[in-house]
């Protein structure tokens, strides 16, 4: 059964770049954009309203701003992912909006390419970094990681193939149809890795990835 398209909402406080959004979107098979706002009020009355799978947010808004209006969804509706799309390239910014429950942050300096990326990892349950900000992040984590953490755990061919390809940022998805496997099947290698490792989140994972020479750092 084919799935249903991404249902997405888009906020921002300037027609000409929802108009652009939108326009790069429409070509897309599996995203739906379901409406637009210009306010953080408007954005909150429409995902009330439409109920979105992804809102697809700027933090400067004439009203709310964004964090705020990302609290309030999150708050509200939790099955509801939102992705920051801003100009503001600063950490903090990015630590807020991670605090506040936004699932992704692009900035709106990145090409079509990335956007879309991170439109479907997050809808797929994942979180997207910038790829600068994310290296920066996983060094930190491994700087900061005790030794027990090195221990060698014996893995397949086939879990260090799904391992490497974690580590680089492939979605679920997206690992399937390189290897010409199910998403199940990927989802259970997944889990797999996670239960013998002894880990939890994805920065684990590719911390373990560096650590064991499976990708290297950039």
């Amino acid at each position: 059964m084919k799935e249903r398209p991404i249902r997405l909402l888009i906020v921002d406080d300037h027609t000409i770049v929802r108009q652009g959004l939108i326009a790069l979107l429409e070509d897309e098979a599996d995203i739906r954009v379901i409406g637009q706002a210009g306010t953080g009020q408007e954005a909150l009355a429409l995902v009330e309203a439409r109920q979105p799978d992804l809102v697809l947010l700027d933090i400067t808004l004439p009203d709310l701003n964004g964090l705020e209006v990302t609290r309030r969804i999150v708050r509200a509706w939790p099955g509801i992912r939102v992705l920051i799309l801003t100009m503001h390239e600063e950490e903090a910014f990015f630590f807020e909006a991670l605090r506040a429950g936004a699932a992704g942050y692009v900035l709106k300096g990145a090409d079509s390419d990335e956007l879309l990326y991170a439109i479907h990892a997050v809808c797929e349950g994942g979180v997207y970094l910038p790829p600068k900000l994310a290296a920066s992040l996983v060094q930190d984590y491994l700087n900061r990681q005790p030794q027990p953490f090195l221990e060698e755990i014996p893995l397949t061919p086939r879990e260090q193939t799904i391992l490497r390809l974690i580590a680089q940022g492939l979605t679920n998805r997206q690992i399937a149809e390189r290897l010409g496997l199910s998403l199940s099947t990927v989802k259970t290698h997944r889990q797999h890795l996670y239960e013998k490792l002894g880990l939890h989140r994805r920065s684990e994972l590719v911390a373990y990835a560096l650590r064991r020479g499976l990708i290297a750092p950039d």
